[in-house]
C-alpha cells in the first residue's frame, strides 16, 4: 500500500531520507475507498482493529468488516439528511463506532470535528455557532448526553443528534438500532477533490476562543511519516497511540498514517487513566508499538515494569511536551528502550522527529521532517544560526505542503496572522545544534501542556471570571514533574471576599463546571495586582518567573 504513495519507501540513513523522501499526490484521494476500501479488496482478512475496554469485553475488525461497517454508517449518515460540506461533532471518547463514523463521514464528503466528552454545555454552544454544526454523534452517558441536549436550543444549524448508547434519550437517534437497518450505500467515490474539507479540529490559543484548524482530504497521507518514519511502523505491528478520540492526536496514532502503513490499530477503552492497566494491556495483547506524551511515561516508570513482560514491544515513540532526560534515562533502565521524541501541530503532521536512523539526544525533538522545508527563524528574519533561539517556520516557497492546515475556519485574520511572507509561523521556539537536532525552548505564546492537554489560559479565565468573588486574573503554567505543567490562576478578589483556602476550593469547584473539569487551575494565588504593560496587557511572563 504504502509503494502507491511514495517514490521511495526505504532508506539507508537520515540523509538518504532528507534527500529523497517523495510523496506522490494522486489527483483525487479519499482516504475511505484508497486505503480502508483498498485493503478490504487486496486484503480483506487483515486485522485492521483490536478493541477492549476495562470491563473485559474485546472486539477485533478486519478491512473487510471495517468497510462494511462505514458503508452501513455512511448511508445511514445521509438517511439522516448528512451530506457533503457538512460538520458533524463526534464526541465518541475511545469507542470503536469512532472508526465507523470518521470513515463514513470521509466517504460521503462531510466534514468531521472531533471532540472531547470533557466538553461542558457553553463549550459545546460554542462549537455548534461557531463551525455550523448540523449534527453531533455522542456515547450515551451522563453528562455528555445533558451538555448536548441543553446546547440545543442555542444552536440553531444544529438538526441531528444520535447516541451511540447506552442511553439514548427521547427525541435521539438510535446509532445501534437505527444504523444496521440503513440501506445498502451507494459508493459516492468521486465526489470530493483532494482540497476539499476533511476535519476541523478546535485548538486552544491564548487569547479569544478557541480556532478551528481546516484540514482537507490530502492531510492523511502527511501522517504516512508519522507512522512509518517515526512510529517505525510495518505491516505486522500492533500500535497503541494514547490518546482519546476527542483530540486530533487521534488521527495521528490511531488511523491515517498506521492504516496505510497496514499497521493494526489497538484501542484500550478506559475509563480513567491507570498505568498498571496500560502496561498489563501491553503484556496482555502483545503491543509492539507505544505513542504517549512525557506525562504517561512518568507515570510507567513509577511501577514496578519487572512484573509486566514488555517482550513484544519494539519501539516506543514520545511527543506532546518537552521531555524530560531523566524519563528517557529511566525507562531505557527499566526496557532498554530509547524514546524517539518528536514535534508537530494541529495546524501540521509531525514535524521534527527522530526518525529510526538516528541516535535519539534526550530532550531534543530530533531533526527536521523532510516533508516540510523547516527552518528557524530569528526575530530580525534570518535562519539562526547553531545554537541561537528562532521561531520554528514552514518555507512555502516550493509550494504549498500536504498536511499543512488549509487556514481557521471562519477567520481570515488569525489565519494571515500565521501564514505570511512566505512562511507558516509555529509560535514556538527551538535552537539547533551543531548535529542539526532540534531543542524545544517554549512558546511564543502562552498555552499550557498539562498531562497532554493544550489549555488556553483565555479559556480558564473566562470561566474563573463567572465567579462573583473575581475581580481580575491570570493563568499561566507551572512546572511539575508529572503532568509537565500545572494550571496557575493568579486573582484579583472584589473587597467583599478575603483570600482563605476555603474559596481557593470555591473558585476550583466552579471552575469545573462552566468549562472542560481538566482545565481548572490546580494552584490560586490571590494577589492584589496584576503585572501589566503601559498599554493594559497583563504580563504573564513576569508572573511565570516569579519565584
Amino acid at each position: 500500500m504504502i509503494d502507491r504513495f511514495l517514490k521511495q519507501t526505504s532508506f539507508r540513513d537520515y540523509d538518504d531520507f532528507a534527500a529523497n523522501y517523495r510523496l506522490i499526490i494522486p489527483d483525487q484521494f479519499n482516504f475511505a475507498y484508497d486505503v480502508v476500501d483498498e485493503w478490504a479488496r487486496i486484503a480483506p482478512e487483515k486485522k485492521a482493529l483490536l478493541w477492549t475496554n476495562d470491563k473485559g469485553e474485546c472486539r477485533e475488525f478486519n478491512f473487510s468488516e471495517l468497510k462494511q461497517y462505514s458503508d452501513r454508517t455512511a448511508s445511514y449518515f445521509q438517511q439522516l439528511g448528512i451530506g457533503k460540506g457538512d460538520k458533524v461533532m463526534a464526541i465518541l471518547k475511545r469507542r470503536y463506532e469512532f472508526w465507523f463514523t470518521i470513515i463514513a463521514l470521509h466517504k460521503i464528503g462531510a466534514v468531521i470535528i472531533p471532540a472531547t466528552h470533557l466538553l461542558t454545555e457553553k463549550d459545546i454552544i460554542y462549537r455548534n455557532n461557531a463551525a455550523g454544526i448540523k449534527a453531533i454523534i455522542a456515547v450515551g452517558e451522563e453528562p455528555i448526553l445533558s451538555s448536548i441536549e441543553a446546547s440545543r436550543k442555542a444552536s440553531p444549524e444544529l438538526k441531528q443528534v444520535i447516541s451511540i448508547g447506552p442511553l439514548v434519550p427521547e427525541g435521539w437517534h438510535d446509532f445501534q438500532h437505527e444504523m444496521p437497518l440503513a440501506p445498502d450505500f451507494e459508493c459516492g467515490k468521486g465526489c470530493n477533490i483532494n482540497i476539499d474539507p476533511l476535519i476541523i479540529s478546535f485548538t486552544s490559543g491564548t487569547t479569544g476562543n478557541p480556532k478551528m484548524v481546516m484540514l482537507d482530504h490530502l492531510y492523511p497521507l502527511a501522517h504516512i511519516v508519522t507512522a512509518k518514519y517515526w512510529h517505525n511502523l510495518h505491516p505486522d505491528s500492533l500500535h497503541l497511540t494514547i490518546a482519546d478520540t476527542g483530540w486530533l492526536k487521534a488521527v495521528w496514532g490511531k488511523l491515517y498514517g498506521q492504516w496505510i502503513v497496514g499497521a493494526c490499530v489497538f484501542v484500550y477503552d478506559h475509563e480513567k487513566f491507570a498505568p498498571t492497566d496500560m502496561l498489563a494491556m501491553i503484556q496482555k495483547y502483545r503491543i509492539t508499538s507505544l505513542c504517549a506524551p512525557p506525562t504517561i511515561f512518568r507515570f510507567l516508570i513509577r511501577e514496578d515494569i519487572s512484573q509486566y513482560d514488555l517482550s513484544s514491544l519494539e519501539y516506543c515513540t514520545i511527543a506532546g511536551e518537552a521531555l524530560n532526560p531523566a524519563v528517557y534515562q529511566q525507562f531505557l533502565k527499566l526496557t532498554g528502550i530509547k524514546l524517539k521524541e518528536g514535534y508537530g501541530q494541529s495546524e501540521t503532521t509531525a514535524t521534527i522527529i527522530t526518525a529510526p536512523w538516528m541516535e535519539p539526544k534526550p530532550g531534543s525533538m530530533g531533526k527536521p521532517n523532510p516533508h516540510y522545508q523547516v527552518d528557524l527563524v530569528t526575530p530580525d528574519g534570518r535562519t539562526a544560526e547553531v545554537g541561537e533561539q528562532g521561531e520554528i517556520v514552514l518555507r512555502l516557497n516550493k509550494g504549498y505542503p500536504v498536511g499543512l492546515f488549509k487556514g481557521y475556519y471562519r477567520n481570515e485574520t488569525l489565519t494571515n496572522e500565521v501564514i505570511h511572507d512566505g512562511l507558516y509561523h509555529t509560535g514556538d521556539v527551538a535552537w539547533r545544534d551543531e548535529d542539526g537536532y532540534f531543542w524545544f525552548v517554549g512558546r511564543t505564546d502562552d498555552v499550557i501542556k498539562s498531562s497532554g492537554y493544550r489549555i488556553g489560559p483565555f479559556e480558564v479565565e473566562s470561566a474563573l471570571m463567572t465567579h462573583p468573588a473575581v475581580v481580575e486574573c491570570a493563568v499561566t503554567g507551572v512546572p511539575d514533574e508529572l503532568r509537565g505543567q500545572l494550571v496557575k490562576a493568579t486573582i484579583i478578589l472584589a473587597k467583599e471576599y478575603s483570600a482563605c483556602d476555603e474559596l481557593a476550593t470555591e473558585i476550583q469547584e466552579h471552575v469545573k463546571k462552566v468549562t472542560a473539569p481538566y482545565k481548572y487551575p490546580r494552584i490560586i494565588e490571590f494577589v492584589e495586582e496584576l503585572p501589566k504593560t503601559i498599554s493594559g496587557k497583563i504580563r504573564r511572563v513576569e508572573i511565570r518567573n516569579k519565584k
